[in-house]
């Protein structure tokens, strides 16, 4: 396990992600919580995402929520000359998500509710939430960091995997949460910095 975060009790992580300002309620069905690691080593996977159900924990797994260096470092331009989409922290996304495939290739959840975006344009090699939040729809979703769907490894580097999606690199965790997954029409996620 590359991640950097630190590891975190069931109920620290629930107080926490209770602690929001945008905090309404815990779902009742399966939700996911990323932490984004204050490290942010550069282009590395070192955050977690953990599933929950109720105040029920599930699973945990690595993966990134910042985008890859390549992108950040003006691959951006492709998508958004304002900038790499840098997912807004320390808040809910509820129902923002669904089951769906990713570019038509990957078992993934795609977003179809609103979420808060910064623009990091400065191209540097950090993922930074800096400039104006927009809020709105942006295929900000949660897949893999391979289409190969036998692969059994876990992937070290981000490069173009991330543009904003927040992204699984342990492919057979990945498959086996968007199975638990797929029947639930909606899915909330709530992202943190790391605590």
């Amino acid at each position: 396990n590359m991640s950097n975060v630190r590891s975190y009790t069931d109920k620290q992580i629930l107080d926490r992600i209770k602690s929001l300002p945008s905090f309404k309620a815990i779902p009742k069905s399966k939700y996911i919580v990323g932490i984004r690691s204050t490290e942010d080593a550069t282009n590395k996977f070192d955050d977690k995402f953990y599933l929950f159900e109720g105040e029920t924990f599930l699973h945990v797994t690595t993966g990134t929520t910042n985008p890859g260096a390549p992108v950040l470092q003006g691959g951006f331009l492709k998508y958004n000359k304002a900038g790499a989409a840098v997912v807004k922290s320390n808040a809910w996304y509820y129902d923002v998500w669904s089951y769906g495939l990713h570019m038509g290739k990957m078992p993934a959840l795609r977003q179809v509710g609103p979420i808060t975006v910064y623009r990091d344009g400065d191209r540097d090699s950090k993922s930074e939430e800096i400039g104006a939040p927009i809020t709105g729809l942006y295929g900000i979703n949660f897949h893999a960091a391979t289409y190969n769907n036998l692969f059994r490894g876990v992937q070290e580097n981000i490069g173009e995997w991330s543009a904003g999606c927040q992204v699984v690199n342990n492919k057979q965790e990945h498959l086996q949460w968007i199975d638990l997954l797929k029947e639930q029409p909606r899915v909330s996620y709530v992202l943190l910095n790391e605590f």
